[in-house]
């Protein structure tokens, strides 16, 4: 990677590490290190966005004129890999990863005004309703309807799978506002305030024991006509644009940093223990191939950094990298619950490990809870079944 660096590719890294070294407390990078999700929970989570907005690297992936970066895609590469590098809380998507750019492409200047500053600084916190109960990868079939009435739009139905709802005082959301044609061509995309009179958030709580998910009902919810984002009946090519940028990111910064976990691991559990000598080689042996795989995606993710900045389009980078980075993750978590043996049977709260009864393993509950957590990113963000079926009709359409 050193090798891959001009001098000023070099120079904004060390400025980076300079600025991680000075903001980011023991505090957040015990939370960084605890999480075993996909991202940390919002107080330490939100906390180090604030953190980032202070310096202007909240959002560096938006145009300059909305408060981001003017980073070169190795910049915003090199940016994620000493985050992760370093135990930084990994910040939460949906606001502004995910509906901040469909609000600059689609968003007229009202509601660009409106929504994204508080983005940007951290002062809102955004929900994605996209699932369905029943409906699966198959998101065209979704159900939740939304009708106009005067100036309003009235919303009845559910999501579910809703990340960090509990949380969020925003929501976007895909409605079907018309059943007529194909199921794709009567669906909208509306955003509006979570605290809205009818909606109730119903806790869901994951094999991992985390609550990070839930389950939302609409009941006869109002929200004014300007919630509408685009054209009425438009939210599929929306729904589309804005995977896009869910999928469209670089696995291998943070994978990076869960192989260095799993190898310190390793080490840990068969030092001094001569009499596990081949279950250790094989294990070394498991894991060095992991290696090899990362170092593969690694230079795919390079090589595509390389050809945007070149002026490429992102063609189906998007979904080879979900397919790569999610199945990497996977194998890596459960070669470290292999690891962690009976250590990662027990099932509590991390922060419990060191002040339990029984005096857990913080490193076994970090790889059962991992591994657990991961289970799920394999059919997030478009299953990889939908993933292997895009990659197939692209290079088969040549």
């Amino acid at each position: 990677m050193q090798d891959l660096l001009t001098p000023e590719e070099q120079a904004f890294r060390d400025e980076v590490r300079a600025f991680l070294a000075e903001h980011l407390t023991p505090a957040l990078r015990e939370a960084g290190r605890r999480c075993s999700g996909i991202f940390a929970e919002y107080p330490q989570g939100n906390d180090w966005h604030r953190v980032l907005a202070g310096r202007g690297w909240s959002v560096p992936q938006w145009p300059v004129a909305f408060g981001g970066c003017d980073w070169t895609p190795m910049q915003h590469y090199l940016f994620a890999a000493e985050l992760a590098a370093a135990d930084a809380p990994p910040r939460a998507p949906m606001g502004p990863g995910m509906v901040a750019p469909v609000l600059i492409a689609f968003g007229t200047p009202a509601q660009q005004q409106r929504w994204l500053p508080g983005i940007r600084d951290g002062s809102d916190y955004w929900c994605q309703g996209y699932s369905e109960p029943g409906s699966g990868s198959d998101l065209a079939s979704l159900q939740c309807k939304a009708r106009r009435d005067g100036d309003h739009w009235v919303i009845d139905g559910t999501k579910i799978w809703t990340t960090h709802a509990q949380f969020a005082n925003r929501m976007f959301c895909l409605v079907r506002t018309s059943s007529a044609g194909k199921p794709q061509t009567g669906i909208s995309f509306l955003c509006f305030d979570i605290a809205t009179p009818g909606i109730t958030i119903r806790p869901i709580h994951s094999l991992s024991g985390d609550h990070e998910l839930n389950q939302v009902f609409f009941d006869n919810v109002r929200v004014p006509l300007d919630s509408l984002i685009g054209q009425e009946n438009q939210g599929w090519t929306i729904a589309k644009y804005l995977l896009q940028h869910e999928r469209g990111g670089a696995y291998s910064p943070s994978l990076r940093g869960r192989w260095r976990r799993v190898a310190q691991a390793l080490d840990a559990a068969f030092s001094g223990h001569r009499a596990a000598a081949p279950e250790a080689q094989q294990l070394r042996l498991e894991l060095a191939d992991l290696h090899c795989q990362l170092d593969a995606l690694q230079a795919l993710e390079l090589r595509t950094l390389r050809a945007q900045a070149a002026g490429a389009e992102r063609g189906i980078s998007p979904s080879m990298g979900k397919l790569l980075g999610t199945e990497l993750k996977q194998a890596l978590t459960a070669l470290h619950v292999r690891i962690a043996g009976n250590a990662a049977v027990p099932h509590a709260p991390l922060h419990q490990a060191g002040a339990h009864a029984l005096a857990l393993s913080e490193d076994g509950l970090f790889a059962i809870s991992s591994y657990l957590n991961d289970r799920a990113a394999s059919i997030y963000a478009g299953t990889n079944e939908v993933q292997r079926n895009i990659i197939a009709a692209h290079l088969l359409a040549g």
